[in-house]
């Protein structure tokens, strides 16, 4: 099963670098990643990526809380390239379904990454307010999940059944803590799985084996030890 690897990241020479990556299919941002980037014009920040991204898929997510306002937020987004998945958080800060939103830009052929998404009800309550004909990404966040002693997979399972017979709907595996969850994303079926640049990196350690992690990690300590000049007797 083919599984695509974005970078989950609004740093600017983060997502210049891996737009050289083959291996990273896309980007996906939010507006805590763009507030910890430091941005202060959301705009012209994006329009920067933009011309960096090599045309690669960028999620840009709205960051109003009203309704009416996410509407009009998503069609400016949207208006500054090809390559955007405008991303709707599935209910705003009320815990009001922004079905509506995603109903309206939908319909209209808006690519939408839908965020967020913690439950199977909220993934089908998603599916069944988009256009199929439309791209569409549904980022489950299995992470956070798993912080709060939940197990993901039976959501995702559930999802991917849901949505594999529609080409257009992708399920995307969020919050992605370790190097090992690419492998249950891919195993379980998704589409997509965005990593902070740090999994990425540990992605090129595959196949290694355990007497060379053995190594590595021994020559480690043996290294910081002596950095550190340590002395019992």
């Amino acid at each position: 099963m083919y599984i695509k690897i974005y970078c989950d990241s609004a740093d600017y020479k983060t997502i210049k670098k891996y737009s050289e990556f083959n291996l990273v299919k896309g980007f996906t941002t939010n507006p805590s990643l763009m507030s910890l980037a430091g941005v202060k014009n959301y705009k012209n920040y994006s329009i920067k990526l933009l011309k960096i991204c090599k045309n690669k898929p960028i999620s840009l997510e709205v960051f109003s809380d009203d309704i009416n306002s996410m509407i009009r937020q998503a069609y400016l987004i949207n208006s500054w390239g090809k390559n955007i998945y405008v991303k709707i958080p599935v209910v705003n800060t009320q815990g009001k379904f922004t079905g509506k939103v995603i109903r309206e830009l939908s319909s209209k052929g808006i690519k939408l990454n839908i965020t967020a998404v913690y439950t199977y009800e909220q993934v089908k309550k998603v599916f069944f307010c988009l256009n199929k004909n439309t791209k569409s990404i549904i980022s489950i966040f299995a992470g956070r999940m798993a912080d709060v002693g939940k197990d993901p997979v039976p959501i995702f399972r559930k999802s991917v059944q849901l949505t594999q017979k529609h080409k257009n709907i992708e399920i995307l595996w969020a919050s992605t803590r370790e190097a090992y969850n690419f492998l249950q994303a891919k195993n379980l079926g998704c589409e997509i799985i965005t990593m902070p640049p740090k999994i990425i990196e540990k992605i090129k350690n595959f196949g290694k084996s355990f007497n060379t992690l053995t190594l590595d990690t021994v020559k480690g300590f043996f290294q910081d030890g002596k950095k550190s000049k340590f002395k019992i007797l």
